[in-house]
């Protein structure tokens, strides 16, 4: 009986090598399909007509890693990882793969992996990959690169990475940029500190947001936390007293 196969690989010379050995030495295989992204696999998986009995899945894709196929779409095939490391793939194989296998592909390794995918009945459990891999690969948030200010009859983008601090005076929010411009932003504070970068920005008070690298130096005034910025701000800088341990264990990240 062929048993179908799925190659999913974004390295073409490692497709081709794959293809190669699979059938030399596999005569019973077919390869049915071959993706090279997460996006194409999730889609190839997706047509009814698309059904395989073995998938070959590389970890590190050209979109991201295969784990986040398993989140995207139901995957009913024998799973064999293959990478270049075993630091995570290990973590497959625990969570259900039949086998994982490290580039370049051995032979000997290859008819290992093969033999358990005929001997094994089941599938990869995807619920206990995700639990496997825990949040090591879960999607990360994307913050914003960039504000377009209004100012005047002009139209301002402004990288956030030239953001010294963004702080709140009668009912108005301003944003201060390192070249010492100051323009008013629509935005209120809480949507513009979930906006920007947590490794970088740190929301000090109610109304004030702080770049780690507008920071020169701290001064401890009455067990609160002074901060001297630069640019020179035109208020009294300092971190609330609920927010100085977290400000302290930030600037040390």
């Amino acid at each position: 009986m062929t048993m179908k196969v799925l190659i999913v690989e974004d390295e073409i010379m490692a497709q081709k090598s794959l293809i190669r050995a699979l059938a030399q030495h596999f005569p019973d295989m077919e390869v049915v399909g071959t993706t090279t992204s997460v996006k194409g696999t999730v889609a190839w998986l997706g047509i009814p007509e698309n059904k395989v009995d073995i998938i070959f899945m590389d970890v590190e894709l050209s979109d991201g890693v295969c784990f986040e196929i398993f989140r995207k779409t139901d995957v009913k095939a024998k799973v064999i990882m293959t990478t270049a490391y075993d630091s995570y793939a290990l973590k497959a194989f625990e969570a259900g793969s039949v086998d994982y296998l490290l580039k370049p592909i051995e032979p000997a390794a290859l008819k290992r992996a093969v033999a358990r995918c005929r001997m094994s009945g089941g599938y990869l459990d995807a619920e206990a990959l995700m639990k496997a891999i825990g949040d090591r690969f879960a999607p990360q948030k994307e913050y914003k690169e960039r504000y377009i200010i209004r100012f005047n009859d002009r139209i301002i983008p402004l990288l956030t990475s030239n953001i010294a601090y963004v702080y709140s005076e009668e009912k108005n929010n301003y944003l201060v940029t390192f070249d010492e411009h100051k323009y008013i932003i629509d935005s209120s504070l809480d949507v513009i500190s979930e906006e920007l970068n947590p490794e970088s920005f740190f929301r000090i008070s109610r109304g004030c947001i702080i770049s780690n690298k507008a920071i020169a130096s701290i001064i401890k005034q009455n067990g609160r936390l002074r901060i001297m910025a630069s640019p020179e701000p035109s208020f009294e800088m300092t971190v609330s007293r609920s927010r100085v341990d977290d400000f302290l264990e930030w600037l040390e990240k």
